[in-house]
């Protein structure tokens, strides 16, 4: 039996993630049970492999719920993300620190050490970001977000070390193109820009267009998602963490794409407002080098224009 657990399954990279693991499986075998964690859900499961697990990830009983049977692989990828972890400090620790670890605790009973995934982030880099950046950059965290998401990532080293899991931790950059207002996420005009050109709306974005970001489609981030967790453990690097690879681009040349794809007409749409938080945040990136990370399979997109597809498609 392949059991998976998924939380945050009913988000953005969620639910991309559940119906890759329902048509595909996991690494060639079939999902028999998906354990599915989240706050709520809208509607039944669909399929009767799904099981919903709904409340929140702090609540022990909700968890014991998803690993009621045999876990196979773990993907935790529920937080509360940088500004409303800034807002509220007592629910971003909640969720993003002691949440993850008693996640990775609740696999010491397990018959054999399950695959455990861990979504970090990019924010644990900071905003002071060097000229140009390699795999042994040191991060230094300008949110608890992402001060949480860095100690996230020792604790599943650390729970790896002990035999608990087999655990791999992904640094996730902007993925796009998340749906709705994004609402606590300061990234967020990211993937709004993505929606409004396509549906020829206004957008007003808080970075300037010469702003450098890094960036990569839901569907490249749930691939390489799906790649770390049945790759050789014994590949792994001592720290078990990864910067996923990125394509560095401006917003301009971001909204050439969508221009290209959705009309000319679609440039007069954006006016730029820079805030320099954000901009220092989300649109200051250097160039990044990810050997380690290629070397291991993981991929970004390859070009913008592929980009644009995959995140709109």
């Amino acid at each position: 039996m392949t059991h998976v657990v998924v939380t945050g399954a009913n988000g953005f990279v969620g639910r991309v993630l559940v119906d890759r693991l329902l048509a595909e499986g996991l690494g060639g075998a079939r999902v028999e049970r998906l354990s599915l964690m989240d706050l709520a859900f809208a509607a039944p499961p669909a399929d009767p492999r799904v099981v919903h697990c709904a409340g929140s990830i702090a609540d022990a009983a909700v968890r014991a719920q998803a690993g009621a049977q045999p876990v196979d692989a773990v993907f935790h990828l529920a937080s509360i993300p940088g500004g409303a972890a800034e807002k509220n400090y007592e629910l971003g620790r909640a969720i993003n620190l002691d949440a993850t670890l008693g996640l990775l605790e609740d696999q010491r009973g397990q018959p054999t050490p399950p695959r455990f995934v861990f979504a970090s982030t990019v924010a644990v880099y900071g905003e002071r970001l060097p000229a140009e950046m390699s795999e042994a950059t040191l991060p230094a965290p300008a949110l608890s977000y992402g001060a949480h998401k860095l100690a996230g990532e020792l604790l599943v080293a650390d729970a790896s070390r002990r035999g608990w899991v087999q655990g791999v931790s992904l640094r996730l950059p902007g993925v796009v193109a998340r749906p709705g207002d994004g609402a606590g996420m300061m990234s967020a005009f990211m993937s709004q820009l993505f929606w409004k050109l396509a549906a020829g709306e206004p957008i007003t974005v808080p970075v300037s267009p010469a702003g450098v970001a890094w960036w990569i489609s839901v569907g490249a981030c749930v691939d390489n998602l799906l790649h770390a967790a049945t790759v050789d453990p014994a590949r792994l690097n001592a720290r078990r963490s990864y910067q996923m690879p990125v394509l560095r681009l401006t917003v301009a040349e971001v909204v050439d794409a969508l221009a290209a794809r959705f009309g000319a007409d679609r440039r007069a749409l954006v006016s730029y407002r820079p805030d320099p938080f954000i901009e220092r945040l989300f649109a200051s990136y250097p160039p990044l080098a990810t050997p380690q990370a290629l070397a291991l399979g993981l991929r970004h997109d390859g070009t913008v224009d592929r980009l644009v597809t995959r995140a709109i498609d």
